[in-house]
């Protein structure tokens, strides 16, 4: 007989824990800024052991790319409307919204510091990674559909980048106004 991996839980009290440090981690990220802080504080303000945030995540950097996922995958979810123009327009003003949060600058700017630092390149490829995953993801539906369909790069380059620069360096407002003519130059989206 072959033994079996034990079953892990997603719900209960280990997705308790994981949002709680998750919550506990983007505050004093937003307050302190990264690098201020270390894992006990995290535990600490999540109201958890120090050796349940050590066990599962080990590092701060492995804490804020797992952040990030969770960012990428549950706030700007994959939109399925059918056609890519809907699904463009969707997952474009859903990024609009997000970057628009209340802490989305801060893990943002925090991406891009870390580019410097240990570990910080695997935060960005995981980010880039992510990111276009998801936008592959619509155009591959597409593609099955019979759509034409712009390159992944062009998607970044046309709609994510500028959006992401716009917030970064507040440049002026991600709305949907800046949305729709982000998504006329793809040439894609019409509203």
């Amino acid at each position: 007989m072959t033994p079996t991996a034990p079953a892990r839980r997603t719900g209960g009290r280990s997705a308790r824990v994981r949002a709680a440090v998750h919550r506990a981690f983007t505050e004093l990220l937003t307050e302190r800024g990264y690098g201020n802080f270390a894992v006990g504080d995290v535990a600490e303000r999540a109201g958890v052991a120090d050796s349940s945030v050590y066990r599962r995540w080990g590092r701060l950097d492995a804490l804020l790319m797992d952040v990030l996922v969770d960012r990428l995958n549950t706030d700007w979810p994959v939109p399925d409307t059918g056609g890519l123009a809907g699904d463009l327009r969707e997952f474009a003003l859903n990024v609009a919204r997000g970057v628009n949060g209340p802490d989305a600058l801060t893990v943002l700017r925090t991406v891009i510091a870390l580019l410097d630092v240990e570990g910080g390149e695997e935060v960005r490829r995981l980010f880039l990674s992510q990111r276009t995953g998801q936008i592959e993801a619509m155009l591959d539906r597409a593609r099955a559909r019979g759509e034409r369909t712009p390159e992944v790069g062009d998607v970044v380059d046309v709609v994510m980048a500028p959006m992401y620069f716009r917030y970064v360096f507040s440049a002026g407002p991600v709305d949907d106004a800046y949305v729709r003519k982000l998504l006329e130059r793809l040439g894609v989206v019409v509203f």
